[in-house]
C-alpha cells in the first residue's frame, strides 16, 4: 500500500471516531433487547483468525459476558476458521439464509475489511453490521532471546546493511507496518514482513527466533509481556502506552520522524439476510456488554483499548464510509 493510501485510511478512522462521538448523542442507546425476537437455538460466532489472536480474545470475551450476565438465553459457540486468510469463512457467513442467519455472528474489523476488498468482490453490503465495540492499536516487540533489544538497534542494523524480518497478521497489522516503512524511508528488502494467520501465530514465530520483530496489538501480546517473553520496543501510537508497555517509545522519540498509528476498529456483523429484529436485538445486547465492569476492566483496561460502542445504525454508516474511502484510496 502506498503512503498516501495509508494516510487517507488512517484519517478516515480518526474522522469516523469524531462522527461516532457525535452520533452517540443522537442515536444514543438502542434500548433494551427487542421483545419481538430472541435466540431460539445455539448461536454460531465465527472468528476468521486463529485461536489466541486479538479477534479470538475479543469474540470469546463478548460471548462469555453475554452468557454469564444472561443477556442471551442460548449457547454461543465460538469457532475459528482462518483458512485462506479467512475468505472462505466470510463467504460462507455472507450467504447464510433463513433462521440460521439470525443466529450467526462474526467478528469483523478494519483489517478484515481491507483483506476482503483487496482479494474479493465482497463488500459491507454482503453482511449486516451489528455494532462496533472498541478501537485498538499496535506495538513492535522483540522476544527475550532476540538478537536486537531496542528499536534503535534495529535502525542501526538496517543502516549497516542488515536485513530485518518482521512478522504479523494480515490487514491492519500489515497496513501499519507499511506506514512505518514509509515514514522511516525503508524498503521491504531492508525490513521484510511475513504474514501469519493471526497475531498469536506471529508471536509463536518470534518466540522460536524465526523472525526478528513482531507487530501485535496488546490483547494478543499481554500474556507474553507479563511472562517476560516479549519486550515492547516501539509504540505505534501518538502517545506511549501505560503499565508494562510504557517503556516502548513512539516513532517521533527515536528520530526526526512523525508518529505512526492506524487505529483498528473492532466490530461484529451477521449474514446479509439477518432480520431487522435480530440485528436490533444483537445491537442492544452489545450495548449492555459494553456497559459491564467485566468488559471495561477485563478487556478495555487490561488490553489498553479505546472504548467505542456504536449502534447498528452507526456501525453501518461507519463501515460503509470506511470501505468507500479505502477503495477510493486504491483507485477503485
Amino acid at each position: 500500500m502506498k503512503k498516501r493510501a495509508c494516510l487517507i485510511v488512517a484519517g478516515l478512522l480518526m474522522s469516523a471516531l469524531v462522527w461516532a462521538a457525535g452520533g452517540q448523542a443522537q442515536s444514543g442507546a438502542s434500548g433494551g433487547a427487542s421483545a419481538a425476537w430472541a435466540p431460539s437455538r445455539n448461536v454460531d460466532w465465527v472468528v476468521t483468525s486463529s485461536a489466541g489472536g486479538g479477534s479470538d480474545i475479543f469474540s470469546r470475551m463478548i460471548a462469555d459476558i453475554m452468557v454469564k450476565e444472561k443477556f442471551v438465553e442460548a449457547t454461543i459457540l465460538v469457532t475459528n476458521d482462518s483458512a485462506s486468510i479467512g475468505e472462505p469463512a466470510r463467504a460462507r457467513v455472507s450467504q447464510i439464509r433463513g433462521a440460521p442467519a439470525d443466529h450467526t455472528l462474526m467478528a469483523f474489523n478494519s483489517g478484515d475489511m481491507i483483506t476482503m476488498v483487496n482479494n474479493t468482490t465482497r463488500r459491507v453490503a454482503d453482511f449486516t453490521p451489528i455494532g462496533i465495540m472498541a478501537i485498538d492499536k499496535q506495538l513492535l516487540y522483540v522476544g527475550k532471546d532476540s538478537k536486537y533489544k531496542t528499536f534503535r538497534e534495529i535502525m542501526n542494523a538496517i543502516r549497516a546493511g542488515n536485513r530485518i524480518v518482521a512478522g504479523g497478521s494480515r490487514g491492519d497489522d500489515q497496513t501499519t507496518f507499511q506506514m512505518l516503512l514509509d515514514e522511516m524511508g525503508w524498503s521491504e528488502d531492508q525490513f521484510a514482513y511475513i504474514i501469519s494467520q493471526s497475531s498469536n501465530d506471529a508471536i509463536t514465530s518470534i518466540l522460536g527466533n524465526h523472525i526478528d520483530v513482531v507487530i501485535s496489538k496488546p490483547a494478543a501480546s499481554a500474556p507474553y509481556v507479563e511472562a517476560g517473553q516479549l519486550i515492547p520496543i516501539l509504540a505505534l501510537s501518538n502517545e506511549r502506552y501505560t503499565g508494562d508497555l510504557a517503556s516502548a517509545p513512539t516513532v517521533s522519540e527515536v528520530g526526526p520522524y512523525k508518529n505512526v498509528e492506524f487505529p483498528v476498529w473492532r466490530g461484529i456483523v451477521g449474514p446479509a439476510s439477518m432480520s431487522a429484529e435480530a440485528q436490533a436485538f444483537w445491537s442492544a445486547v452489545l450495548k449492555k456488554v459494553s456497559e459491564t465492569e467485566t468488559w471495561k476492566k477485563d478487556y478495555i483496561d487490561k488490553f489498553k483499548l479505546i472504548p467505542e460502542y456504536m449502534t447498528f445504525q452507526q456501525s453501518t454508516e461507519y463501515m460503509t464510509n470506511f470501505q468507500k474511502e479505502y477503495l477510493a484510496s486504491q483507485g477503485k
